[in-house]
C-alpha cells in the first residue's frame, strides 16, 4: 500500500479505522484485478484499471461508494456520459453487511467482464 493510503486508514480514530481496513481487505480479496489507489483524497478500487469502488469517512459514519464507470460505454457524439455513483453508509460500531456489499461488487465486475470481454 502506497503511504499516504496507509495515512488515510490509519489517521482515523478507532472504531472507523478497523472498519474501514476491514472493508479495505473485503474489497482486495475479491478478486485479483482490483487495485487501489489515491483519488480525491480517498481510497478508490479500480478493476482492470475501471472504478469499482470508494471508502469516505463522514460525519463518524464510513460511506462505501459502488461506481458504473463511464468508460466501458461507447462514446456518442453529443452525449457526456457520466460515472454512476451508488453509495451507502456503515455505522463503524454495526456489523458490515458483507452480502450487501459483495453484491454490489460482484455486480459491478461481472458487467466489466462481460463489456471487457466483448471489446
Amino acid at each position: 500500500m502506497e503511504p499516504l493510503l496507509d495515512h488515510y486508514y490509519l489517521k482515523q480514530p478507532e472504531p472507523i479505522q478497523g472498519c474501514l481496513l476491514a472493508l479495505k481487505d473485503i474489497i482486495m480479496q475479491l478478486d485479483e484485478n482490483i487495485t487501489q489507489q489515491r483519488r480525491f483524497q480517498i481510497p478508490f478500487f479500480y478493476y482492470k484499471d475501471k472504478k469499482l469502488s470508494y471508502l469516505w469517512v463522514t460525519k463518524k459514519k464510513i460511506q462505501i461508494g459502488f461506481v458504473e464507470d463511464k468508460n466501458i460505454h461507447p462514446k456518442k457524439e453529443g452525449i457526456k456520459l457520466k460515472d454512476k455513483y451508488q453509495s451507502m453508509l456503515i455505522n463503524p460500531n454495526d456489523d458490515i453487511p458483507i452480502e450487501l456489499i459483495l453484491t454490489e461488487l460482484n455486480e459491478k465486475i461481472d458487467l466489466y467482464r462481460s463489456i471487457l470481454a466483448n471489446k
